[in-house]
């Protein structure tokens, strides 16, 4: 049986992630930043679930502490904690993209950190990295989770390079719109760092606030990534990529075959 770690558990992709994993018969440590949402897990039959801000070390080393004196391994981790802060470039608060990077980057980074030396002691292991389609390209009023995505980008694919003489897989996974609370909670990280009426993008920025309800073309629900990431779990040398919804297949073909000014003519109507 796996020993699975994953991180941002408390709703969205990390929560049906832990359920599917549970029901298919993977020993799941889910972990949430705040109490009350690990309190939930436990209610809901995950009584591995651990408090976990991926922004401290302490807790991170807590976590991994642990799950090996309780099982003397960890398998899979899978940083899946993060968020998006929308937002004009001009208007981002430098402060606000510190904020983006501290959870989507930082917080991988670490996990990442204290996570190889125990799987290079134990021989193998698989680290699975949540970027986005937004890892491969770009949209308009998305700067910083763009950047934090390529940054995701970046560092697992020279952590593949140094990890090649390990039995250890870095794996990244380009997930496209999932039907979640996932752009609601966006929306909110909007209202509260930008400051709409003095943007000269408020009339989109309204937009997209009026639009949080609709669903986006080519949603999948979150279950679609759990079934990746199980089969990444049964799969003893996983691929070091993985697209998920048919909006990252589309988008991330276009990449490799149209130049940039044509790719910037789709991508501006998104």
């Amino acid at each position: 049986m796996s020993i699975v770690i994953i991180t941002g558990c408390s709703s969205g992709i990390g929560l049906v992630t832990a359920a599917y994993l549970k029901e298919q018969g993977i020993r799941v440590c889910p972990t949430a930043r705040k109490n009350e949402d690990v309190l939930k897990l436990k209610e809901l039959g995950f009584y591995d679930a651990k408090l976990l801000d991926v922004t401290d070390p302490n807790q991170i080393s807590d976590v991994i502490k642990y799950v090996l004196d309780k099982y003397n391994r960890i398998d899979v981790w899978f940083n899946n904690a993060g968020y998006g802060q929308p937002g004009a470039i001009e208007d981002l608060h430098t402060k606000v993209l510190k904020k983006q990077f501290e959870i989507n980057v930082f917080g991988l980074h670490e996990c990442t950190r204290q996570i190889i030396p125990i799987m290079q002691k134990q021989g193998y292991g698989k680290i699975i990295q949540h970027s986005s389609v937004l890892g491969l390209i770009s949209l308009f009023g998305r700067g910083a989770y763009n950047a934090s995505k390529y940054a995701v980008e970046g560092l697992t694919d020279t952590l593949r390079l140094e990890l090649k003489d390990t039995n250890i897989y870095p794996i990244l996974l380009n997930t496209g719109p999932i039907t979640s609370s996932f752009r609601k909670n966006a929306m909110e990280k909007l209202k509260e760092n930008i400051d709409i009426e003095k943007s000269r993008f408020k009339e989109a920025y309204h937009k997209n606030l009026d639009g949080t309800g609709k669903r986006v073309p080519f949603s999948e629900e979150a279950i679609s990534v759990a079934k990746v990431v199980h089969h990444i779990i049964l799969t003893p040398k996983p691929r070091p990529r993985y697209y998920i919804t048919k909006a990252t297949y589309i988008l991330g073909y276009l990449k490799r075959i149209l130049t940039t000014n044509m790719l910037d003519k789709i991508l501006i109507k998104i």
